[in-house]
């Protein structure tokens, strides 16, 4: 336990660690024997990620050289690459029954690996890893599963979007490798939201954050990591350090696109991602690992008529996803990752901010085991079942939530702002109180446990306490409106028994807390006291103001930058009896997650006569 609040407290230098590799691209294939995707896996990483930099699957799609006859029909074959090589040998077998999709219509493969789908201009085709297998990733780690249709290529774009890619190619075929880790019932998916670097020295902060965190890991070799939008800040030229930063992880990188990974001088949606497609990945997609379905959604729209963007999906990415959730058992867990979330908490008044087919995409995943998952409003919130808020009902037409959705945080935190940490990167506060870091979705069988790693910091780190005095709300007041460059607020620990007398408060920011958890606190080592949840999340609009505001987060928001810490979904507040003696006392605070997990933090004060 500590008595140092948690906000104050320097991040311990974690090690850097990079992973390199090369990209192989094959030019033939055969259709041999086949082989169930449910084959029993033999990778020699095994489970572990612990060797994942020399025995990462790398590769990529084998694109057949020459045009096929038949331009409204693409096919190929998807294929056991036994000598990793990328290319279908003598002996390498094609795999039935897995998903092939050209982005609106989904397939399976035949006996012996093969498919067929309708061609149109534009699509992205791409496979769905399935359990036990393991699709290629390439030096930096980006996982290698799409071929990109588009003959003519982008229309002039600034960042460059696609390549001209001809016409079809005579086939593509999609080489998987058996893998003990994807194959394991135990998964542990990284989440990252908004990397959203703008310049190198933001790269910088990255690398050394939430990255660094991510190469001294071990525990996602499977599932890897997504990336959950806004990978970039506009400058789509940094892709390039974006993938070197992936290079450093232990396991797969995948990507879903942001608002601010548009090219914004496209004039239709159609080609508004196709620099990110070109050097990331496809808009949405699929991938199996253990017993999960990841989906990854693309809920930005862009450009609106009048200019700005939306959070939507298209009719063809809707029609996608009813046709990829139909071939998914129903004993799996389905994780639906977007980057403008479904619902949320933080943006509650703005439809803008949230998914306008949210009700329909809840429907086509009734009776499912789900849980959802959004970046975007640089906040955390863990919203469960039953959750509802002040306005949901009349703008998207859902009463309560069916099942657990999420915000993941920013691992750029609050857009990098802040005071300049020790470790050389910004504090970064986040709207909601939280800190920077990244989400990992712990998932046995088709159980899910969420856990968030605050940068730089240990699994135990959970909750920010403070107090909120008179004083204190006095200066939020005087100060609310020079964000950035308020005085400090002195002695924030320390309560007058005057103050007492008019509520205080003991806060804690409990940042993955939601509607299950429980906080109590022991104050000077008496009976346990129940603190009450400022946002009981039961139909009632945002309480917003110095009274329901974060004070640890406030007193560095509003001396350094940033935004404000004013409303938040997961703050306790325990009011201090007015009773207590001058002298310096001890918080004992124990937060309990709706798992049942407890983490302890001790905040010591004085109050004074």
């Amino acid at each position: 336990m500590n008595t140092t609040p948690h906000l104050f407290r320097p991040a311990p230098v974690r090690p850097l660690r990079t992973t390199t590799g090369a990209a192989v691209l094959g030019l033939c294939a055969a259709l041999l024997a086949p082989v169930a995707a449910t084959a029993a896996p033999a990778d020699p990483a095994g489970k572990s990620g612990a060797d994942w930099a020399e025995t990462a699957y790398r590769g990529g799609v084998d694109v057949v050289e020459g045009t096929d006859e038949d331009q409204q029909v693409l096919d190929g074959t998807v294929f056991d690459d036994r000598d990793r090589d990328s290319v279908q040998d003598r002996g390498e077998r094609g795999i039935g029954g897995v998903t092939v999709t050209n982005g609106r219509d989904v397939v399976t493969t035949d006996a012996r690996g093969r498919y067929e789908l309708p061609a149109y201009e534009n699509m992205t085709v791409s496979v769905t890893q399935p359990r036990g297998w393991q699709v290629p990733v390439d030096e930096d780690n980006v996982a290698q599963f799409f071929y990109h249709h588009l003959p003519e290529g982008s229309p002039e774009l600034t960042y460059g979007g696609i390549a001209p890619t001809g016409p079809l190619p005579d086939a593509v075929n999609f080489p998987l490798a058996k893998s003990k880790a994807t194959q394991s019932p135990d998964q542990s998916c990284v989440i990252g939201g908004d990397v959203q670097t703008y310049t190198q020295e933001q790269v910088e902060h990255a690398r050394n954050g939430a990255f660094a965190d991510l190469a001294a890991r071990e525990d996602y070799a499977g599932c890897g990591a997504l990336f959950i939008g806004d990978v970039v800040g506009d400058d789509l030229s940094l892709y390039p350090q974006t993938r070197e930063l992936s290079g450093m992880l232990n396991g797969p990188a995948r990507f879903l696109p942001g608002n601010h990974d548009l090219d914004f001088d496209a004039t239709d949606s159609e080609h508004t991602f196709d620099t990110f497609r070109a050097q990331l990945g496809p808009e949405y997609y699929s991938y199996d690992a253990g017993k999960a379905h990841v989906v990854a959604l693309n809920t930005v729209e862009y450009p609106l008529e009048g200019g700005g963007y939306n959070g939507s999906l298209d009719e063809r990415q809707l029609e996608w996803l009813r046709n990829d959730i139909a071939q998914v058992p129903e004993n799996t867990v389905i994780v639906l990752a977007a980057h403008i979330p479904l619902l949320d908490y933080a943006d509650q008044g703005s439809a803008k901010h949230q998914v306008d087919q949210v009700k329909e995409i809840h429907e086509i995943l009734e009776g499912r085991e789900v849980v959802a998952l959004g970046g975007h409003t640089h906040s955390i919130e863990n919203l469960r079942e039953g959750d509802r808020m002040e306005g949901w009902s009349e703008v998207f037409g859902v009463d309560g939530l069916p099942f657990t959705h999420i915000t993941a945080g920013a691992i750029s935190g609050d857009w990098y702002s802040g005071r300049t940490l020790p470790e050389g990167y910004p504090l970064a506060v986040q709207r909601d109180g939280g800190m920077p870091g990244v989400l990992t979705l712990d998932i046995r069988n088709t159980q899910v446990t969420e856990r968030f790693t605050v940068r730089g910091e240990d699994a135990s780190e959970q909750m920010a306490l403070g107090l909120n005095t008179p004083r204190y709300r006095d200066w939020y007041e005087a100060n609310v409106a020079d964000k950035g460059s308020a005085p400090a607020f002195e002695d924030p620990l320390t309560v007058s028994r005057e103050d007492l007398a008019g509520t205080t408060w003991l806060t804690t920011n409990f940042w993955m807390g939601s509607t299950g958890s429980e906080v109590e606190v022991r104050v000077d080592g008496g009976e346990p006291l129940e603190a009450v949840r400022t946002q009981p999340m039961q139909g009632e609009a945002q309480r917003v103001g110095a009274q329901w505001s974060d004070p640890a987060a406030v007193q560095e928001q509003l001396v350094h930058g940033g935004s404000l810490a004013d409303r938040s979904m997961h703050l306790w507040r325990l009011e201090l009896p007015a009773d207590l003696p001058a002298g310096e006392h001890t918080a004992e605070v124990t937060a309990t997650d709706v798992h049942g997990r407890e983490f302890t933090e001790t905040l010591t004060f004085e109050v004074t006569g």
